[in-house]
Protein backbone atom coordinates (compact mmCIF):
# COMPACT_ATOMS: atom_id res chain seq x y z
CA UNK A 1 0.00 0.00 0.00
CA UNK A 2 1.33 3.44 -0.96
CA UNK A 3 2.16 5.62 2.04
CA UNK A 4 3.72 8.44 0.02
CA UNK A 5 2.79 9.49 -3.52
CA UNK A 6 4.55 12.36 -5.29
CA UNK A 7 3.48 13.48 -8.77
CA UNK A 8 5.01 16.25 -10.91
CA UNK A 9 6.19 18.00 -7.75
CA UNK A 10 8.01 21.31 -8.05
CA UNK A 11 9.45 23.73 -5.52
CA UNK A 12 10.53 27.28 -6.35
CA UNK A 13 11.78 29.90 -3.92
CA UNK A 14 11.17 33.59 -4.65
CA UNK A 15 13.41 36.34 -3.30
CA UNK A 16 13.01 39.97 -4.42
CA UNK A 17 11.19 38.82 -7.51
CA UNK A 18 13.91 36.31 -8.47
CA UNK A 19 12.72 32.72 -8.91
CA UNK A 20 15.05 29.89 -7.84
CA UNK A 21 13.76 26.44 -8.82
CA UNK A 22 14.88 23.73 -6.39
CA UNK A 23 12.74 20.71 -7.36
CA UNK A 24 11.43 20.04 -10.86
CA UNK A 25 8.97 17.42 -12.13
CA UNK A 26 9.60 14.97 -9.27
CA UNK A 27 7.42 11.83 -9.21
CA UNK A 28 7.68 8.60 -7.18
CA UNK A 29 5.77 6.32 -4.79
CA UNK A 30 6.94 4.84 -1.49
CA UNK A 31 5.02 1.91 -0.04
CA UNK A 32 4.54 1.08 3.63
CA UNK A 33 7.52 -0.83 4.99
CA UNK A 34 10.00 0.35 2.36
CA UNK A 35 13.47 1.71 3.13
CA UNK A 36 14.31 4.34 0.50
CA UNK A 37 17.45 6.46 0.31
CA UNK A 38 17.23 9.82 -1.47
CA UNK A 39 20.74 10.55 -2.61
CA UNK A 40 22.45 13.50 -4.27
CA UNK A 41 25.23 16.08 -3.89
CA UNK A 42 24.91 19.21 -1.77
CA UNK A 43 22.39 21.58 -3.35
CA UNK A 44 20.61 18.88 -5.33
CA UNK A 45 17.28 19.48 -3.56
CA UNK A 46 17.15 16.31 -1.48
CA UNK A 47 16.73 18.03 1.92
CA UNK A 48 14.07 20.36 0.48
CA UNK A 49 12.23 17.25 -0.72
CA UNK A 50 12.43 15.67 2.74
CA UNK A 51 11.05 18.86 4.32
CA UNK A 52 8.07 18.72 1.97
CA UNK A 53 7.48 15.01 2.65
CA UNK A 54 7.63 15.71 6.40
CA UNK A 55 5.16 18.63 6.21
CA UNK A 56 7.96 21.04 7.21
CA UNK A 57 7.62 22.96 3.93
CA UNK A 58 5.10 23.30 1.11
CA UNK A 59 5.57 22.49 -2.56
CA UNK A 60 4.88 25.08 -5.28
CA UNK A 61 3.07 22.91 -7.84
CA UNK A 62 2.29 19.23 -8.36
CA UNK A 63 0.81 16.81 -5.85
CA UNK A 64 1.96 15.16 -2.64
CA UNK A 65 -0.20 12.54 -0.94
CA UNK A 66 0.57 11.13 2.50
CA UNK A 67 -1.55 8.21 3.66
CA UNK A 68 -3.98 8.84 0.79
CA UNK A 69 -4.58 12.55 1.42
CA UNK A 70 -3.00 15.61 -0.16
CA UNK A 71 -1.43 18.29 2.01
CA UNK A 72 -4.40 20.55 1.26
CA UNK A 73 -6.78 17.90 2.62
CA UNK A 74 -5.25 18.29 6.10
CA UNK A 75 -6.12 21.15 8.43
CA UNK A 76 -3.31 22.81 10.41
CA UNK A 77 -4.35 20.80 13.46
CA UNK A 78 -4.34 17.56 11.46
CA UNK A 79 -0.88 18.34 10.06
CA UNK A 80 0.43 18.86 13.59
CA UNK A 81 -1.13 15.54 14.63
CA UNK A 82 0.34 13.68 11.65
CA UNK A 83 3.82 15.08 12.29
CA UNK A 84 3.63 14.14 15.97
CA UNK A 85 2.03 10.70 15.72
CA UNK A 86 2.78 9.35 12.25
CA UNK A 87 6.22 10.82 11.51
CA UNK A 88 9.54 10.54 13.32
CA UNK A 89 12.53 12.75 12.50
CA UNK A 90 16.27 12.16 12.90
CA UNK A 91 18.58 15.04 11.93
CA UNK A 92 22.33 15.40 11.44
CA UNK A 93 22.58 17.90 14.32
CA UNK A 94 20.73 15.58 16.80
CA UNK A 95 18.55 18.50 18.07
CA UNK A 96 18.67 17.36 21.69
CA UNK A 97 18.29 19.63 24.72
CA UNK A 98 21.86 19.68 26.11
CA UNK A 99 21.18 20.10 29.84
CA UNK A 100 18.29 17.66 29.86
CA UNK A 101 18.46 13.94 30.56
CA UNK A 102 18.16 11.22 27.95
CA UNK A 103 14.78 10.25 29.42
CA UNK A 104 13.41 13.80 29.22
CA UNK A 105 14.65 14.25 25.65
CA UNK A 106 12.98 11.05 24.49
CA UNK A 107 9.73 11.95 26.27
CA UNK A 108 9.38 15.30 24.45
CA UNK A 109 7.11 14.08 21.60
CA UNK A 110 4.80 12.47 24.16
CA UNK A 111 4.00 15.84 25.74
CA UNK A 112 1.83 16.72 22.72
CA UNK A 113 0.48 13.27 21.93
CA UNK A 114 -2.39 13.03 24.41
CA UNK A 115 -0.75 10.05 26.13
CA UNK A 116 -1.30 9.95 29.88
CA UNK A 117 1.54 11.32 31.98
CA UNK A 118 1.75 8.06 33.92
CA UNK A 119 2.57 6.14 30.71
CA UNK A 120 5.19 8.49 29.27
CA UNK A 121 8.14 7.20 31.28
CA UNK A 122 7.33 3.58 30.38
CA UNK A 123 7.14 4.32 26.65
CA UNK A 124 10.30 6.43 26.71
CA UNK A 125 12.23 3.79 28.67
CA UNK A 126 11.26 1.11 26.13
CA UNK A 127 12.47 3.30 23.26
CA UNK A 128 15.74 4.01 25.10
CA UNK A 129 16.24 0.31 25.79
CA UNK A 130 15.72 -0.47 22.10
CA UNK A 131 18.76 1.64 21.17
CA UNK A 132 20.93 0.13 23.91
CA UNK A 133 21.12 3.17 26.19
CA UNK A 134 19.33 2.04 29.35
CA UNK A 135 22.53 2.71 31.29
CA UNK A 136 22.43 6.37 30.15
CA UNK A 137 18.80 7.18 31.03
CA UNK A 138 19.63 9.81 33.64
CA UNK A 139 22.68 11.28 31.94
CA UNK A 140 22.39 14.70 30.34
CA UNK A 141 22.69 14.60 26.57
CA UNK A 142 25.75 16.88 26.77
CA UNK A 143 27.58 14.00 28.51
CA UNK A 144 27.09 11.59 25.59
CA UNK A 145 29.26 10.75 22.59
CA UNK A 146 28.07 11.70 19.10
CA UNK A 147 26.93 8.16 18.35
CA UNK A 148 25.00 7.97 21.63
CA UNK A 149 23.34 11.34 20.92
CA UNK A 150 22.12 10.09 17.56
CA UNK A 151 20.77 6.92 19.17
CA UNK A 152 18.84 9.11 21.64
CA UNK A 153 17.48 11.03 18.65
CA UNK A 154 16.38 7.73 17.10
CA UNK A 155 14.69 6.68 20.35
CA UNK A 156 12.86 10.02 20.40
CA UNK A 157 11.74 9.45 16.79
CA UNK A 158 10.46 5.98 17.72
CA UNK A 159 8.64 6.80 20.94
CA UNK A 160 5.29 7.55 19.29
CA UNK A 161 5.57 4.47 17.03
CA UNK A 162 5.35 6.48 13.79
CA UNK A 163 4.38 5.20 10.33
CA UNK A 164 7.54 6.64 8.78
CA UNK A 165 10.95 7.81 10.00
CA UNK A 166 12.71 10.59 8.10
CA UNK A 167 16.49 10.55 8.59
CA UNK A 168 18.34 13.58 7.20
CA UNK A 169 22.11 12.84 6.95
CA UNK A 170 21.98 10.94 10.30
CA UNK A 171 25.68 10.01 10.14
CA UNK A 172 26.93 13.45 9.05
CA UNK A 173 28.32 14.38 12.48
CA UNK A 174 29.64 10.93 13.39
CA UNK A 175 32.91 9.08 12.96
CA UNK A 176 32.82 6.10 10.60
CA UNK A 177 32.37 3.44 13.32
CA UNK A 178 29.53 5.29 15.11
CA UNK A 179 27.91 6.06 11.76
CA UNK A 180 28.01 2.40 10.78
CA UNK A 181 26.33 1.37 14.06
CA UNK A 182 23.61 3.99 13.63
CA UNK A 183 22.90 2.94 10.02
CA UNK A 184 22.76 -0.74 10.92
CA UNK A 185 20.29 0.04 13.67
CA UNK A 186 18.11 2.10 11.29
CA UNK A 187 18.23 -0.80 8.83
CA UNK A 188 17.08 -3.24 11.52
CA UNK A 189 14.14 -0.95 12.33
CA UNK A 190 13.05 -1.53 8.76
CA UNK A 191 13.83 -5.24 8.50
CA UNK A 192 12.58 -6.38 11.92
CA UNK A 193 10.04 -3.76 12.99
CA UNK A 194 8.65 -2.90 9.54
CA UNK A 195 9.18 0.85 9.85
CA UNK A 196 9.07 2.85 6.63
CA UNK A 197 12.40 4.70 6.40
CA UNK A 198 13.28 7.64 4.17
CA UNK A 199 16.98 8.44 4.33
CA UNK A 200 18.67 11.55 2.96
CA UNK A 201 22.38 11.12 2.25
CA UNK A 202 25.17 12.06 -0.15
CA UNK A 203 27.18 8.90 0.62
CA UNK A 204 26.83 5.77 -1.51
CA UNK A 205 27.92 3.44 1.31
CA UNK A 206 25.26 4.89 3.65
CA UNK A 207 22.57 4.72 0.96
CA UNK A 208 23.26 1.02 0.37
CA UNK A 209 21.66 0.16 3.72
CA UNK A 210 18.35 0.96 1.98
CA UNK A 211 16.35 -1.27 -0.37
CA UNK A 212 16.10 1.38 -3.06
CA UNK A 213 17.98 4.55 -4.01
CA UNK A 214 16.46 7.61 -5.68
CA UNK A 215 19.23 9.80 -7.15
CA UNK A 216 18.52 13.53 -7.44
CA UNK A 217 20.61 16.04 -9.38
CA UNK A 218 19.77 19.71 -9.89
CA UNK A 219 16.26 19.13 -8.54
CA UNK A 220 15.38 16.30 -10.91
CA UNK A 221 15.28 12.53 -10.43
CA UNK A 222 18.17 10.96 -12.34
CA UNK A 223 17.45 7.36 -11.38
CA UNK A 224 15.29 5.21 -9.10
CA UNK A 225 16.79 1.76 -8.62
CA UNK A 226 16.75 -1.22 -6.28
CA UNK A 227 19.92 -1.76 -4.22
CA UNK A 228 21.56 -4.91 -5.62
CA UNK A 229 24.16 -5.44 -2.89
CA UNK A 230 22.51 -4.27 0.33
CA UNK A 231 24.59 -4.18 3.50
CA UNK A 232 23.77 -6.66 6.26
CA UNK A 233 22.83 -5.29 9.68
CA UNK A 234 24.39 -6.80 12.79
CA UNK A 235 23.01 -6.93 16.32
CA UNK A 236 24.58 -4.13 18.36
CA UNK A 237 21.90 -3.65 21.03
CA UNK A 238 19.84 -6.09 23.01
CA UNK A 239 16.17 -5.29 23.46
Amino acid sequence: MALIEVKDLEKTYYNDGVATPVLRDVSFTINEGEFVAIMGPSGSGKSTLLHILGFLDEHTTGEYRFDGKTMNDYSKEEIAHVRNKKMGFVFQAFNLLPRTTVLENVKLPLLYSGIKKSMRDELALKAIESVGLSHRVHHESSQLSGGEKQRVAIARALVNKPNVIFADEPTGNLDSKSGQIVMEFIQKLNEEEGHTIILITHETYTAEHAQRIIHILDGKIESDKKVEHRHKARDHFKK
